[in-house]
């Protein structure tokens, strides 16, 4: 599985219709064969910066970064963005979702 972070530090004045900015990314990117999850968060740190997580079959990303609507998604974040994001990806072996976390159980 590929699992990727990114951080997108958004312009204060389009903080608030981010969402509604990467709609159409996030729809198309969820409809791709291959991709495991592909979820926005808000940082409580820091307001102004919107948090993906996303996962890929280890197949699948190579075609996610090709598509149109990865180029045209790309395109239409960059005059909202104060800056470069910050990206976290790697390669997890054998792993294929999320995983039950050992140290809270709840019945």
């Amino acid at each position: 599985m590929i699992f990727i972070v990114v951080k997108f530090p958004v312009k204060p004045e389009y903080v608030e219709e981010w969402p509604q900015h990467v709609e159409s990314f996030t729809s198309a990117t969820r409809a791709e064969p291959g991709n495991l999850w592909f979820e926005w968060s808000r940082s409580i740190e820091d307001p102004n910066t919107y948090v993906l997580v996303e996962a890929f079959k280890d197949d699948a990303a190579e075609a996610h970064v090709n598509s149109d609507h990865f180029r045209a998604g790309i395109e239409t974040m960059r005059p909202l963005l104060r800056r470069t994001p910050d990206i976290v990806s790697t390669t997890i072996e054998g792993a294929d979702g999320w995983s039950a976390m050992g140290e809270i159980t709840i019945d």
